[in-house]
């Protein structure tokens, strides 16, 4: 049987999950609000982010694992994803969000 934390953590968990998923259709399905370029950076990284924090988050993993030990191409490596899916998320976001306050407002 889960705890009340639990639930509410799933509950979280569907909220940001199906938020980020309808970001992802009116971004395939509909001309984007933002600028063309950042459209185009987020259709092609978005399906990889996806992969990206299923793996992070399966794993349990840091998502900016860092170690002193590590070399230039390593540290790239570790942090270019994280960046990209930051990008792609506050992208993906702020179109669906303009997006439906052009709806809202001119119907």
């Amino acid at each position: 049987m889960y705890s009340k934390s639990k639930e509410i953590i799933l509950i979280q968990r569907v909220l940001v999950w199906a938020s980020y998923f309808f970001s992802g259709f009116i971004l395939y399905s509909n001309k984007g609000i933002l600028p063309s370029f950042l459209i185009t950076f987020s259709r092609i990284i978005y399906p990889l982010s996806i992969f990206w924090l299923q793996i992070r988050i399966k794993k349990r993993a840091n998502f900016l694992a860092i170690d002193p030990k590590m070399t230039t191409s390593q540290l790239w490596f570790n942090i270019l994803p994280v960046v990209a899916s930051l990008l792609t998320v506050i992208f993906s976001l702020t179109n669906t969000f303009l997006y439906i306050l052009v709806k809202l407002f001119n119907s």
